[in-house]
C-alpha cells in the first residue's frame, strides 16, 4: 500500500510539474506578439478575423491568423493557409495553446484569432490564460446558442463580455446593446470603441470580390487604426484576403435540363436574424432573382434550428419549400398553415443526393434561384457537392456587377428580419436610437482602492446561466415557496414514514409490532424473531420462545426444517433450551451428540 501512495504522490508531483512548465512557455510565447486581437460575436467572426488579417498584412506588419469557423485554419504571414489538424476531429480550445507557440515561430507582429469557446466560462478561459488578447472584437449579438448564454439577448451580450481584456480595448459594431456592453467594460477598466458601419462607403463597399457586410469592414478598420495602418492602405489588404470557406456566394448552374439556376449558400448563417439579413443583402444587390426557392437542410441535434427556419418562410415568400435531412418534419411543423402547401419533403436520414435533387430542380423553373439556409453538414454538403459537378451557367458572366447595399435604401426591403419579435422589443429599440454613442469612451480610472477586481465572482451574479440563477425578487417569494420537502406547511405533511398519523399505517415491514423491534443490526438473537412472513399476527400470539442460532442447535438442518415446518402448522413445540453463548453471527461447528441429547 505504501508503494502506491509513493506512486500517487510521484505521478501527481510530475504532472505539477510539468503544468507550471507549460503555462510558463505559453506565457513566453505570448511575449513574443505584441499584439493579440481575440475575434468574438455570433455571427461574422471567421469573416472580421480574416479582413483584420489582411488589413494589417496591407500596412506591413507581420501578422497570423487563425479561424474555426466553417473550416478551422491557420493563416501564415504570406496569406497562404492550411487546416488546423485535430485529433478525432474534435474541437478543443486547448488547441490554442498549440496555435500561440506555433505562430510564435514567425516572430510576428500581431496574432488575430477567432474565440472557439461557447460556454461563458470558457470564454473567459480562452481570454485571461490562452490568449490574454489586448485588443478584443465583440462583433455582434445574436440570438444563437441560448442554452449556454441566454435565455435573453441581454445574457449572451453579457457572456460574451466575458472574453474583454482588462485594461485593453473592445472594438464592437453593436449598437442595441451597447449599455450593456458599456457596462462590463467600465468593470474590467477596458475602453469600448464603437465601429460605425456609416463610416463605410458603397465606394469601398464594392472593392470586394466577395460578399460582406459593412459592420464588418468598420471593425477591421478601427483594428487597423489602433495599430497604426492608414485607411487606404489598409481596405487594400482586406480587397485582396482570401475569403472564408463559408462566406455568403452566389453560383450559377446548367441543370441537367437546360434550366439556368442561381443558388446562394446561406448555410453559414444558421440563426433567422443573420439568414433574413444576407438573403435580402442578395436580393438588394440583385444577385438572386425571383422566383425564388429554397432547401432546408435539417439535422436530428438541431431540431430546435430546424423548426426556426421553417418559421421565417412566410418573410421569403418562396415559390417552393424544399425541406433535406433529418428530421424534415421538424421544418415541415414550424411553417404557417398557409404556406405548407409549397413545403416539399425530401428529407431522410441516409437519402443521396442523386435521389433527391433530380425531384428538386425538376420543380425549379428557368432562371430561378435556390438559397440553402439550416445547417451544412450531412445533406446539405452533398447537396453542395452535387451541384459542384454541374456545369457553370456563363451567360450572365458579362453583365455588369450590382452596386453594394447602400445604407440607406431607396426602397423598404419586404423582408423584415424583425417582423415576428415582440412589440416591446421595437419599444426598446426605439428607445435606444435616442441615446447618443460615443464613438470612443474611456472610462473614468476608480479612486477607491477597494475597488472589486475584474472577473471576480459576484461581478457575473447579474447575468450567470439561466438554470444556476434566480431574480432577487424571485428568491425573496420563493422564502414562502420552499420544495415540497421544505415548506412550512409540510410540517404536517412529513414524509410517509414520518406521519403521525401513518402510525397505524407503516410500511409492510415497520408496523405496530415493529415499533419494538430494533434494527436488524441491533434486534436479539434471530431465534427470538421469527421473520414477519412466517409468525402469526403479534397481538395473537405469546413470542416464540428463544432458540439457538442455527449453528449452534443439536440438530442437524433436515431436524430444524421440520421442527420448523411443524410449528408453523400449529403443531406444539418442543421446550426450548438456553442459548450457549456465542459470538454473532454463528460459524458453522461440528455436531456434537452431548447437546443433540439436551
Amino acid at each position: 500500500m505504501l508503494y502506491l501512495y509513493f506512486v500517487l504522490l510521484t505521478g501527481s508531483a510530475f504532472l505539477l510539474v510539468a503544468g507550471i512548465v507549460e503555462q510558463r512557455r505559453h506565457y513566453a510565447s505570448l511575449h513574443t506578439i505584441p499584439s493579440r486581437v481575440l475575434v468574438n460575436g455570433i455571427r461574422g467572426k471567421s469573416s472580421i478575423t480574416r479582413l483584420c488579417a489582411g488589413a494589417l498584412r496591407g500596412g506591413d506588419l507581420i501578422t497570423v491568423a487563425k479561424t474555426t469557423g466553417t473550416a478551422a485554419r491557420f493563416i501564415h504571414p504570406d496569406a497562404t493557409e492550411e487546416p488546423v489538424y485535430r485529433k478525432f476531429g474534435i474541437a478543443n480550445v486547448v488547441e490554442q495553446i498549440g496555435i500561440v507557440r506555433r505562430a510564435a515561430t514567425y516572430r510576428p507582429d500581431a496574432l488575430v484569432i477567432e474565440c472557439m469557446a461557447v460556454m461563458p466560462a470558457l470564454q473567459e478561459v480562452n481570454q485571461s490564460k490562452l490568449i490574454r488578447s489586448t485588443i478584443g472584437v465583440l462583433c455582434n449579438v445574436r440570438e444563437d446558442h441560448l442554452a449556454e448564454m441566454g435565455p435573453t439577448l441581454d445574457d449572451v451580450a453579457r457572456s460574451l463580455c466575458r472574453s474583454m481584456p482588462e485594461d485593453g480595448i473592445c472594438v464592437t459594431a453593436e449598437k442595441e446593446r451597447f449599455h450593456i456592453l458599456q457596462e462590463e467594460a467600465d468593470a474590467r477598466n477596458c475602453r469600448l470603441v464603437y465601429a460605425d458601419p456609416e463610416t463605410v462607403s458603397d465606394e469601398e463597399l464594392r472593392g470586394f470580390s466577395w460578399f460582406t457586410f459593412k459592420e464588418n469592414v468598420a471593425i477591421a478598420l478601427v483594428v487597423a487604426d489602433l495599430l497604426g495602418v492608414e485607411r487606404e492602405v489598409a481596405l487594400q489588404g482586406m480587397y485582396d484576403a482570401p475569403p472564408d470557406p463559408g462566406v455568403l456566394s452566389v453560383e450559377r448552374y446548367v441543370a441537367p435540363d437546360g434550366n439556368r439556376l442561381a443558388f446562394a449558400n446561406v448555410f453559414a448563417a444558421n440563426d433567422p436574424e443573420s439568414t433574413l439579413m444576407n438573403i435580402n443583402q442578395l436580393l438588394d444587390l440583385g444577385a438572386i432573382r425571383r422566383p425564388l426557392n429554397v432547401v432546408i437542410n435539417c439535422r436530428p441535434d438541431r431540431v430546435e434550428r430546424n423548426g426556426q427556419m421553417g418559421e421565417i418562410i412566410p418573410d421569403l415568400e418562396p415559390d417552393n419549400v424544399f425541406v433535406i435531412g433529418h428530421p424534415a418534419k421538424s421544418a415541415i411543423d414550424a411553417i404557417p398553415a398557409e404556406w405548407q402547401d409549397r413545403a416539399v419533403d425530401l428529407g431522410g436520414e441516409k437519402r443521396a443526393a442523386e435521389e433527391f435533387m433530380p425531384a428538386m430542380l425538376g420543380r425549379m423553373s428557368d432562371g430561378a434561384s435556390l438559397v440553402a439556409i439550416g445547417n451544412i453538414h450531412g445533406q446539405g454538403e452533398e447537396l453542395l457537392e452535387y451541384l459542384a459537378e454541374l456545369p457553370a451557367d456563363e451567360s450572365e458572366a458579362d453583365e455588369e456587377a450590382p452596386a453594394p447595399v447602400a445604407a440607406n435604401p431607396a426602397q423598404a426591403s419586404r423582408l423584415d428580419p424583425f417582423a415576428s419579435y415582440h412589440p416591446a422589443y421595437e419599444e426598446r429599440y426605439q428607445a435606444s436610437q435616442t441615446q447618443e454613442i460615443p464613438v470612443v469612451r474611456i472610462p473614468v480610472q476608480p479612486t477607491d482602492s477597494s475597488r472589486q477586481q475584474p472577473g471576480h465572482h459576484e461581478q457575473y451574479t447579474g447575468h450567470e446561466p439561466y438554470a444556476q440563477r434566480e431574480s432577487h425578487a424571485q428568491r425573496e417569494s420563493h422564502a414562502q415557496q420552499e420544495p415540497y420537502a421544505q415548506r412550512e406547511s409540510h410540517a404536517q405533511q412529513e414524509p410517509y414514514a414520518q406521519r403521525e398519523r401513518h402510525a397505524q399505517q407503516e410500511p409492510y415491514a415497520q408496523r405496530e409490532r415493529h415499533a419494538q423491534q430494533e434494527p436488524y443490526a441491533q434486534r436479539e438473537p434471530y431465534a427470538q424473531q421469527e421473520p414477519y412472513a412466517q409468525r402469526e399476527p403479534h397481538a395473537q400470539q405469546e413470542r416464540p420462545a428463544e432458540r439457538e442460532p442455527y449453528a449452534q442447535q443439536g440438530q442437524d438442518r433436515d431436524q430444524t426444517q421440520d421442527q420448523r415446518f411443524e410449528f408453523f402448522a400449529g403443531a406444539p413445540r418442543k421446550q426450548p433450551y438456553e442459548p450457549a453463548p456465542h459470538i454473532w453471527p454463528p460459524h458453522d461447528e461440528p455436531h456434537d451428540d452431548a447437546r443433540s441429547s439436551r
